[in-house]
């Protein structure tokens, strides 16, 4: 049941720095968080089927390397917290050599399409979560998790 993303990084991502570009390390996480959706079950046909989907309501990254452009990458994720309708999903990037690249930490709700707002988890998703929970909860928190950005004063 773990999941992972991988993916290499296109021309189109690399900046005028000749790495890639901050936008296109959350267009990977983005892209990573879909894959994840429907790895707990929320794939699209699944979301037409309960009229639910997912937002995102906030997310912060860490970059920690640079890509470069064709270069390899996996993200893996850890579920940090859950309840009925949010996820508190970390996501880790890993360069070919097993480095950690960069992070993304976010809360996901659960929304309800017809009525515009959160809403709890459809069918037995809530139980797919709580296995991952379960499976990532002895692995203590990233240090890049629960950051803030600040200037640290001395």
């Amino acid at each position: 049941m773990d999941f992972n993303f991988q993916q290499t990084v296109p021309a189109a991502w690399v900046d005028y720095n000749g790495h890639m570009n901050d936008a296109e390390y959350n267009r990977a996480f983005s892209q990573a968080t879909d894959a994840f959706i429907d790895h707990i079950g929320l794939d699209a046909a699944a979301r037409s089927e309960f009229d639910y989907t997912i937002f995102t309501l906030e997310t912060h990254v860490c970059y920690l390397q640079e890509m470069k452009e064709g270069q390899a990458f996996e993200i893996t994720s850890r579920v940090l917290d859950y309840d009925e309708k949010r996820i508190h999903l970390f996501l880790s990037m890993y360069n070919a050599d097993g480095e950690l690249v960069a992070t993304l930490e976010e809360m996901l709700m659960g929304i309800d399409v017809n009525e515009g707002r959160g809403a709890r988890f459809p069918g037995n998703i809530e139980a797919v979560i709580a296995q991952l929970f379960e499976k990532d909860s002895g692995l203590g928190k990233p240090k890049q998790a629960g950051r803030t950005v600040g200037i640290k004063r001395k």
